[in-house]
């Protein structure tokens, strides 16, 4: 099998617009929750979100381009344009017949849809957004990249809930080994702070609904006074090359993409099954696939939701494939500072175990005050702490009963 490698990243989140400053602001356990701003959430049981703030799409795009884009498709844009940067693509000869895009999505464009629906309620059919469907549906951030970009190859969309962003790096991993390209532009995308698809998350009583006054508190993952997610948005992308691609053209690795598993509880459509064993066998597959035995991974970046349903039972999946070493290794949920950001949650936390590595830093998982007792690993509480790691995973967890995992180590 050809070697996968980490060339370039780039990011759109709550705490920051581009790696650096992500990176920095998770480090310092900085949160990036708030109050909800996009609406108002006044009648909303819930009314704390995870905003990208300060977002600018001309740095990235024409802004006449922008405007046919809904945000979902401009973050994804604009973090495929700084993982492109990053990785040393921008001018560089590349075969965009042996390029492509695997994007993550779950929700689409739900804030076009709320405008085009109610201008129909209002005026009538008529009066709807022209560009209603191509800027809605969910693979239209992938087909936008691919445009802006020139990509001929194959060019698709992951949507499995919020295990979309790692099931695209996972499969853009298989299309590397399967030589079906060279070079793979890949994450995930998510911009759902709608009142729509909040008001639908808090009837299915997901959200925190206990600190609307004090926002930052919101997502406390593994910690027993959690109450609920926090509902996040951005993007994650980083540029997945060929070993021997990179290397012929002289680009930096940041870390190799070492494996990949999935999996379905086939249990409950919106509960994991409660022995963790499907996440488990995700995991024991993507260690697997990576040839890194358990004692091996230094850090486990957790789904980590901040639900009281969530956290135990990923516990238990965590311990069920690492087995005692579970206890010994370091764990974290940076949920905690950047909300849930669904389908772009795991890309974005593949970014982090990729910096994990990269600098030698476990990061916190902040909120994390008093322990729920069944929740008894290692958590790196509010502080991040440095120490070598050889090699990380990450583990998401979708609706429907999605399992994703992927291992990254360095690069030798």
């Amino acid at each position: 099998m050809r070697k996968a490698v980490i060339t370039g990243m780039g990011v759109v989140s709550p705490v920051g617009n581009d790696i650096d400053t992500f990176w920095a602001s998770i480090k310092a356990g900085k949160s990036g929750l708030g109050p909800i701003t996009r609406f108002d959430a006044t009648e909303f049981d819930s009314r704390v979100a995870a905003e990208v703030k300060g977002f600018d799409p001309s740095l990235y795009m024409d802004r006449k381009d922008a405007r046919k884009m809904a945000l979902f498709t401009q973050f994804a844009v604009a973090a495929a344009v700084q993982a492109w940067k990053d990785a040393g693509l921008d001018g560089a000869a590349v075969d965009l017949e042996r390029t492509a895009v695997m994007l993550g999505n779950g929700i689409g464009g739900i804030e076009i849809f709320e405008q085009s629906h109610a201008k129909l309620l209002e005026s009538g059919p008529s009066r709807m957004l022209p560009l209603t469907v191509p800027m809605m549906i969910g693979n239209e951030a992938a087909g936008n990249i691919a445009i802006h970009f020139g990509i001929k190859g194959p060019v698709q969309t992951a949507v499995t809930a919020c295990a979309s962003g790692s099931d695209a790096i996972g499969q853009a991993l298989d299309m590397i080994r399967a030589g079906r390209a060279d070079v793979v532009v890949a994450g995930g995308t998510e911009a759902a702070i709608s009142a729509f698809a909040v008001g639908s998350f808090c009837m299915l009583k997901a959200l925190s609904t206990s600190y609307n006054d004090d926002p930052t508190k919101a997502s406390r993952p593994f910690d027993a006074a959690r109450d609920g997610f926090v509902i996040g948005e951005g993007a994650g992308v980083m540029i997945v090359e060929s070993e021997e691609h990179a290397k012929a053209r002289g680009a930096r690795v940041i870390v190799e993409l070492a494996g990949y598993g999935a999996s379905c509880d086939a249990y409950h459509i919106t509960a994991p099954e409660p022995s963790g064993a499907g996440g488990a066998k995700a995991i024991s597959l993507a260690l697997e696939d990576a040839g890194v035995a358990p004692n091996q991974v230094a850090y486990y970046n957790a789904h980590g939701t901040s639900t009281p349903m969530n956290d135990p039972i990923e516990t238990r999946m965590v311990k069920a494939a690492f087995g005692d070493h579970a206890y010994a290794m370091k764990v974290s949920s940076t949920k905690s500072m950047t909300g849930h950001m669904i389908a772009a949650a795991g890309a974005v936390e593949a970014i982090v175990c990729a910096l994990a590595i990269r600098d030698g830093f476990f990061p916190p998982t902040v909120n994390l005050d008093k322990p729920d007792e069944e929740c008894d690993l290692d958590y790196v509480p509010n502080v991040g702490v440095s120490g070598p790691i050889e090699a990380a995973a990450s583990g998401s967890l979708g609706f429907g009963g999605h399992n994703a995992c992927l291992v990254l180590r360095k690069y030798r």
